[in-house]
């Protein structure tokens, strides 16, 4: 029995699409709520602040040390010290 991915995919990217979309508004009222006000600014548009929110992942590290395979470790490490702490207590 073949799965059909087609529908679950096409799922995922407009959620992706829309969450995307949501933290470009979001950031792009905060900017021109304060930054004009605050520093005498300019506003910006929906693209300036998907921009913005790029350059500051980019310039804050991305997804930190761990990289991308950092949610796959901790089961190895989880794993490592179950089979330790049963090493130590015989059990």
């Amino acid at each position: 029995m073949k799965r059909e991915w087609t529908p679950k995919a096409a799922k995922i990217l407009v959620m992706v699409v829309g969450c995307v979309a949501l933290v470009g508004v979001v950031v792009m009222s905060l900017w021109n709520a304060l930054v004009p006000d605050i520093f005498g600014g300019t506003t910006i548009s929906w693209v300036q602040a998907l921009g913005l929110l790029l350059l500051a992942r980019i310039l804050a590290g991305g997804r930190g040390r761990t990289g991308w395979r950092g949610h796959r470790g901790w089961r190895e490490r989880w794993n490592q010290r179950e089979q330790a702490e049963v090493k130590a207590t015989g059990c």
